[in-house]
């Protein structure tokens, strides 16, 4: 909503920005009118959009290394999940509890995400976490071979709740906004730029509109990138959906 609300808010910016310029250029005394001063806010204009976009692209890289980043990580969220599973499968009878309590964990954070900070439910998929440790706890292993398997269990649901923290601290993205906020800016100046001198018609009047609503979208998209459990581009659950069907084999 957040990222709703701010590309919004670029987009009228942006319009006025270029709309206020051109309704004002021609009420500007003459001096400020003539070609040199042209010259001079086109060239300003020309560094700011060489800023601008490094600064853009760098956003993008950042944001794309982010989702990549989190969605190997649920991958292997994943996985450490199934492998958590054979553990105790393999145990046999003693372990039946901590595998309802895994699939039960499983099947409520596919339902309400708790990887996400402020997902619905994360307090009761956090408590059914903690539930299979306890019932790990309570296994007592008769024999060496069964001990090995309570061991190798305990370490990978140490890695599962490990991974779990990891994903909740890395949704909340990391685009700092000074920088948002400075890119805005330049293109405040760059859209200011383009309504200096600029003939008021159907066709730049449209252009404007057009332009100001893609920059938008694309701040909006990079934004929401950068916060993969939530917004229009969110991180596909299909990996924990195919390890809760091989815990349910």
């Amino acid at each position: 909503m957040e990222e709703i609300i701010g590309s919004t808010a670029v987009f009228f910016i942006l319009i006025s920005a270029a709309f206020g310029v051109m309704w004002l250029c021609p009420r500007l005394p003459a001096h400020h009118r003539d070609d040199e001063t042209n010259t001079i806010v086109r060239l300003i204009a020309n560094i700011f959009a060489i800023m601008t976009s490094l600064v853009f692209g760098l956003m993008i890289n950042s944001s794309k290394a982010t989702y990549e980043t989190i969605d190997r990580n649920v991958h292997s969220y994943a996985t450490q999940i199934i492998l958590l599973d054979r553990s105790l499968r393999t145990y046999g009878l003693g372990a039946v509890q901590a595998r309802q309590s895994l699939k039960d964990y499983l099947a409520a954070a596919i339902d309400a995400p708790e990887r996400a900070n402020q997902a619905p439910g994360s307090r009761s998929a956090e408590q059914r976490l903690a539930t299979i440790g306890d019932h790990l706890a309570m296994l007592q292993p008769t024999d060496g071979y069964h001990l090995s398997l309570v061991t190798d269990a305990q370490r990978q649901y140490r890695q599962i709740v490990e991974q779990r923290w990891s994903l909740v601290e890395q949704s909340e993205g990391i685009i700092p906004t000074p920088l948002v906020v400075m890119l805005i800016a330049w293109l405040t100046l760059i859209f200011a730029s383009f309504g200096y001198r600029a003939p008021f018609n159907p066709v730049i009047a449209g252009m404007f509109v057009v332009s100001a609503g893609l920059m938008a979208a694309s701040i909006y998209l990079v934004l929401d990138m950068d916060v993969p459990f939530a917004g229009a581009i969110q991180i596909s659950d299909a990996p924990l959906k195919r390890a809760l069907v091989q815990l349910e084999l």
